[in-house]
This record gives structure tokens, C-alpha cells and sequence, in this order.
């Protein structure tokens, strides 16, 4: 995995630098930090790169940094993009166009010479208050979810884990005696879990937390959930 901060610092109609595709088995990350951009002109010039949807989408959250926040996901998608050439084409980040697959989730539509068709490019984007991430592959669904390291949980991590995880990851959290490295374990499991069910694509109801396992690569088959596949 390649991981890439994007530098927003220039104007946006300045050229974007091209980019090769990741190889197979490789992921691009790309991400930005929300507080670095104060710019009110700065963050203008990036709701042009917008389609009207999604300009519409950004105007109507509530809350000055949400709607911020809403705006650089989609700018950094856009730019990011932009900068990976299929067939040799050079890419306005405007002139992107997606749409939902079946199940709902955001794909890039791409231009080829018989018309419209799925583009060989998949991404994923996520963020919290600090930080907003993007993944590139090609050829290969990606999921992708980034969470805050001082996430608190306000029920007690093993109640709240029985009713979300599998039995095995429930067993392995118990086992931690520590408040605090339980805490991360379970963020990070977590986590793992919801960049899984995004990539799959199929919504959260198609696939519930409990019916996966997370597993290090060095754990055993013990322990495990009969009726819980392990990833």
C-alpha cells in the first residue's frame, strides 16, 4: 500500500501532475487534513470542481466544518481522480461523472470510445473530524474507514462488542486486560470490519458485523464462530 497527503495548497486550476494506476494488489491511499485548509476563497475555488448534485449535497449539512469536510471528500475524489490516466486521456476533475451500483455504492463512470462504461478504477473515501482518506485500486473493490485514535466508547467495550462482533473477536477482547489497549484492539477490529463490508458493497444489512471474523495472520482456527466466515 502506497500512502499519498494530498497538497491542496495550490489553485485548483493549475494542472494536475498525472499519476500511473496502482499495479495489481496495490492500494493508493490518499488523504488530506481538514484543519490545514482556512481559506474561505481557497474552498470556492473547490466547490467549482463539483457536479450541481453534489454542490447541493454540500449546501444543505448543517454545521460550518461538516459541510467543509463534506466539500474537501469530494474535491479530494475529484482531483485524485483526475490524476490517474486511462487510455492516455487527461482528465478535468469536473468533467467526472458517477453513479450508484446496485447496491448503492458510488462508482466512476468513464468515458471510452463506445460510450459510457464501468471504469477499471475502484475508490473508497472516508473521514472523521481530522482526517479524510481515499482509496485507489484498480480491477478490485476497495472498502475503506478511518476512525479516531481517542475514539471513547460510552457502553463497556465487551457489552457493546457481544452485540456487534463474532465470538471469536469477542473471546480475543476479553482476553485483554488492559482498559486501554482493549479499547484500541476494539476500534481497530472495528474498523477493519467496516473498510470490509464498504468494499464488499452491499450495505451494512447484507453484511452484518457478526457473520465475518477478523483474525491476525498468526491466529489459529480455534475459537472461531461456526456460522462466522473469517477475512
Amino acid at each position: 500500500m502506497r500512502s499519498f497527503q494530498r497538497n491542496f495548497s495550490v489553485s485548483p486550476s493549475c494542472p494536475l501532475l498525472p499519476l500511473q494506476l496502482p499495479s495489481p494488489m496495490e492500494t493508493h491511499v490518499w488523504f488530506v487534513l481538514p484543519d490545514e485548509f482556512k481559506s474561505v476563497s481557497l474552498l470556492n475555488q473547490y466547490m467549482e470542481l463539483l457536479s450541481p448534485c453534489e454542490k447541493e449535497n454540500v449546501l444543505t449539512i448543517c454545521g460550518d466544518q461538516l459541510q467543509k469536510r463534506a466539500l474537501l471528500a469530494r474535491a479530494l475524489v475529484r482531483t485524485t481522480i483526475a490524476r490517474y490516466q486511462i487510455n492516455n486521456h487527461v482528465v478535468d476533475p469536473r468533467s467526472l461523472k458517477f453513479r450508484n451500483d446496485v447496491h448503492g455504492k458510488p462508482e466512476l463512470v468513464w468515458e471510452s470510445d463506445d460510450g459510457q462504461c464501468s471504469s477499471p478504477l475502484h475508490f473508497n473515501i472516508s473521514h472523521t473530524s481530522s482526517l479524510i482518506a481515499c482509496g485507489v485500486t484498480v480491477n478490485s473493490p476497495i472498502g475503506i474507514d478511518v476512525e479516531e485514535k481517542q475514539r471513547k466508547i460510552k457502553n463497556n467495550i465487551l457489552v457493546f462488542a457481544r452485540r456487534y462482533f463474532s465470538l471469536y473477536e469477542v473471546e480475543h477482547l476479553s482476553m485483554i486486560s488492559d482498559s486501554e489497549v482493549q479499547r484500541q484492539e476494539f476500534v481497530k477490529l472495528w474498523t477493519l470490519k467496516e473498510a470490509y463490508v464498504k468494499a464488499l458493497g452491499r450495505g451494512f444489512s447484507a453484511a452484518p458485523f457478526k457473520t465475518f471474523t477478523i483474525r491476525a495472520k498468526d491466529a489459529t482456527n480455534s475459537g472461531a464462530c461456526p456460522k462466522s466466515s473469517s477475512i
